[in-house]
């Protein structure tokens, strides 16, 4: 299946890996796996550079369900910060996951753990604001 070019910034590229790497065993290795496979797909680009409509990380992002029509508002999160709950979805799960890189009007079938297939549409995005340039040097 060919599928559309998706966008990280260089910095989320890295932490992704290591996360992937973290996760490579144990009940996320599959979840790892398939990130690591949209990791690969992705076109790096400089920090600060990536297009205001692109999902990255702590992305505020709607997106539709294909089958239902609902509408889900979520921030994506690496997956200590997650909590449905909050709206805050980990990259790690499945959704979160397939969202990583659209960008406004993409689309992306992808196919559940329970093996069902879902389409889903980017619908708006916010990006977080910029952290100031003080607090950087953490």
């Amino acid at each position: 299946m060919s599928r559309d070019r998706i966008y990280v910034s260089e910095t989320d590229h890295e932490r992704l890996r290591a996360l992937v790497e973290q996760h490579q065993e144990g009940r996320d290795a599959a979840a790892a796996e398939r990130l690591d496979a949209e990791l690969d797909r992705a076109v790096r680009v400089p920090d600060g550079q990536v297009p205001p409509d692109v999902v990255a990380m702590n992305s505020r992002v709607v997106y539709e369900d294909g089958a239902t029509g609902r509408l889900r508002e979520v921030t994506l999160v690496y997956p200590t910060a997650a909590d449905l709950r909050e709206g805050r979805l980990s990259v790690l799960a499945p959704v979160g996951a397939a969202l990583l890189g659209l960008s406004t009007g993409q689309s992306i079938s992808w196919t559940l753990p329970d093996g069902r297939e879902v389409e889903l549409r980017v619908r708006s995005v916010q990006q977080p604001p910029a952290a100031p340039a003080a607090s950087a040097a953490v």
